[in-house]
C-alpha cells in the first residue's frame, strides 16, 4: 500500500502545480497584436545589430592575429 500513497501524493503535487500555474497565467497581462509586433521587431533588429558587431570584432581579431603571426614568422 505504500506505493499507492506515494503515487497519490505525486499526482496531487502535479495537479496542484498545474492549478497554480493556470492561476498565475490568468493574473498576467498579455500584449495585444500591435505591442507584440513592435516587440518582435525590436528583438530582431537587436539580434542583427549584435550579430553584425560580433562579426566585425571576429573579423578584426582574425586579421590582427594573422598580421602578428606573419610578423613573428618573418
Amino acid at each position: 500500500m505504500c506505493g499507492f500513497s506515494v503515487m497519490a501524493r505525486i499526482v496531487k503535487n502535479i495537479r496542484s502545480f498545474f492549478s497554480e500555474m493556470i492561476g498565475e497565467l490568468k493574473k498576467s497581462t498579455w500584449p495585444n497584436k500591435k505591442e507584440l509586433g513592435r516587440s518582435t521587431l525590436i528583438v530582431v533588429i537587436g539580434m542583427f545589430l549584435i550579430s553584425f558587431y560580433i562579426s566585425v570584432v571576429d573579423f578584426s581579431l582574425l586579421n590582427v592575429v594573422d598580421f602578428v603571426s606573419k610578423c613573428v614568422r618573418n
